[in-house]
């Protein structure tokens, strides 16, 4: 049994995490869909469309509760389980959570009501007012999100009096040399969560009723939303890693397994780390691939775990979460782009390839999650870069406390996660079902008539 306070408190702030960005990597993106189905509904006035919005409105809502109590949770852990962060930094810390719940979350709770509960009572331009509102809502409580992470990561703009931190200049907080980076990877990462939500949903209602029109119109549109930002996730990556390079080079050294400091050095595709031999089993590795891809020149010295002792971040559980997000990213791409050229090629998909787009409904997730426990394990030993250890922000609570908490934490969350994926699904072909009664339904008074 792990008895380590520190170990359970990370773990346990990282199970909340973990549940709940899975619900803003769904509605971050899924509210711009909305908001184009409700302009295209207004323009075309198409019957699928006002029904493809209904469907999906309803699974947005869903997330978007979700989301919200799962976040309200986990705020509560900062004084908790991790009181020295805010005593520390809450100076920096505090007000860009509230500007995320002042600009953000009124916002989208808000024009959300509107959304559900206005659409036969206000008048359609105001309709499709809340429908945008709600999508900038969305974004804007990304930015902030993600200013405070950033900042966390690379620290910018304070100054530390009396042991505490205090804002200098809050244009350096929020746009830290990180942030821009880490705000357009996270965006695109929600777009292709969004995406494949919305495509492998829709497979499911054309598995249960190939001729459901709302299904067929919504798997081209995100599939075709897939292809294009996959490959920009891949150039967005990049550049992130580049960043990384730069600020965080002990997180960089973490994810290619790169143990001693060398020129050429090899790009690892896969091995078993081995942390107490600091070295790499059974690996597979292109030679000079990691100084190419890195510093553009394969003969380019490259900073190993060596440079950072007992000040960088465990091996395998990055190691591994990497390679994890780069595949499923790579399986998205090569899905979103065949899937792309057979739909609007042929206008069909073959049911082998609506079974497995079904499957791969949350694989969005999997990347997600996979990088952010990238993000943040890499950043071990460090709560705030050079600022603060977790180490020195972790409470005093015993270990029989702290776990009994992440054990109930893990049940519910569990019970949570898996009504939700039963109650998406079964929404889904609920409404397939419902769509082609009602098409029946016409054809049926006809052939009586006749």
């Amino acid at each position: 049994m792990v008895t380590n306070p520190l170990l359970l408190a990370r773990a346990q702030f990282g199970l909340n995490i973990a549940f709940h960005i899975l619900f803003p990597t769904i509605t971050i993106a899924l509210g711009w869909f909305l908001l184009y189905l409700r302009i295209r509904a207004n323009r075309t006035g198409e019957a699928w469309v006002e029904s493809a919005y209904r469907f999906w409105v309803k699974v947005f809502a869903l997330a978007f509760g979700l989301g919200v109590v799962s976040g309200l949770t986990m705020s509560f852990q900062f004084g908790t389980n991790w009181p020295g962060f805010m005593n520390k930094a809450g100076n920096v810390a505090g007000p860009l959570l509230g500007y995320e719940v002042l600009t953000a979350f009124f916002l989208e709770a808000t024009f959300l009501g509107v959304m559900l509960f206005g659409r036969d009572r206000v008048p359609r331009w105001m309709h499709t007012a809340a429908a945008a509102l709600v999508a900038i809502g969305t974004t804007a409580s990304a930015f902030w999100i993600i200013a405070l992470n950033s900042w966390m990561q690379t620290p910018q703009g304070y100054s530390i009096i009396d042991g505490e931190v205090h804002a200098v200049n809050w244009l350096q907080i929020v746009f830290n040399p990180s942030f821009p980076y880490r705000l357009a990877h996270m965006l695109t990462a929600s777009g292709l969560t969004a995406s494949f939500l919305i495509a492998g949903l829709s497979a499911l209602q054309l598995l249960r009723n190939p001729a459901y029109r709302p299904a067929q119109a919504m798997v081209k549109i995100s599939l075709l939303v897939a292809a294009l930002l996959a490959p920009t996730q891949i150039v967005l990556g990049d550049l992130h890693g580049l960043n990384t390079l730069q600020y965080q080079p002990a997180k960089i050294a973490a994810i290619e397994g790169i143990w001693e400091t060398e020129r050429g050095a090899p790009l690892t595709l896969f091995a078993l780390p081995n942390a107490q031999q600091r070295r790499n089993d059974f690996a597979i590795a292109i030679p000079r691939g990691a100084s190419l891809l890195l510093r553009h020149d394969p003969d380019a010295a490259i900073q190993g775990l060596d440079a950072f002792a007992g000040d960088h971040p465990p091996v395998a559980p990055v190691f591994f979460a990497f390679r994890i997000m780069v595949g499923t990213g790579l399986m998205m791409l090569a899905a979103a782009w065949f899937g792309t050229w057979r739909a609007w090629r042929s206008g069909t998909l073959p049911v082998w390839f609506k079974r497995g787009l079904a499957a791969m409904t949350f694989s969005g997730w999997v990347a997600v999650v996979s990088g952010w426990l990238v993000t943040e394990i890499g950043r071990q030993p460090w709560l705030i870069r050079g600022i603060l250890k977790a180490a020195d922000a972790a409470s005093s609570a015993p270990a029989g406390d702290v776990l009994l908490s992440f054990t109930v934490y893990a049940v519910v969350y569990t019970g949570l996660l898996i009504s939700f994926v039963v109650l998406l699904t079964q929404m889904a072909l609920k409404d397939a079902d419902v769509g082609g009664e009602q098409r029946l339904l016409p054809a049926l008074r006809h052939a009586l008539a006749a």
